[in-house]
């Protein structure tokens, strides 16, 4: 997943709005007008949320006739997925890493203090 993408995808993600019309498409394929229903705001305002759904490739659109049918588009999910996993393997690491270090430098301090006591 590239930056761009990632860009895409979080920030569709980020208002509640969309993600409930993602909510409401993973129950299936359903009409604009069925998914822009629940919500107390314009059809225009449902369609440009479901337009940056589409521009992440979180929905994609199909045209029959003069109905718009929406479909939930998982791949985007799962390369989402991939990524958190990436960089939290990532930080995991480092902060383990950080942790042994400051471990061991609690340590060295203790054994010097125990030594600086003996030696009085």
């Amino acid at each position: 997943m590239d930056a761009m993408d990632l860009d895409d995808t979080l920030i569709a993600l980020a208002d509640d709005t969309r993600r409930a019309i993602l909510s409401r498409l993973a129950a299936g394929e359903a009409r604009v007008t069925e998914v822009a229903a629940p919500f107390a705001i314009s059809l225009n305002s449902v369609s440009k949320h479901i337009r940056l759904l589409e521009r992440a490739g979180l929905v994609e659109r199909r045209v029959a006739g003069r109905d718009h049918f929406l479909t939930l588009q998982r791949k985007p999910f799962d390369e989402l997925t991939q990524w958190m996993l990436k960089t939290r393997e990532t930080w995991t690491s480092r902060l383990d890493a950080l942790e042994a270090a400051l471990r061991a430098e609690d340590a060295i301090k203790k054994a010097s203090n125990t030594s600086k006591r003996k030696r009085k």
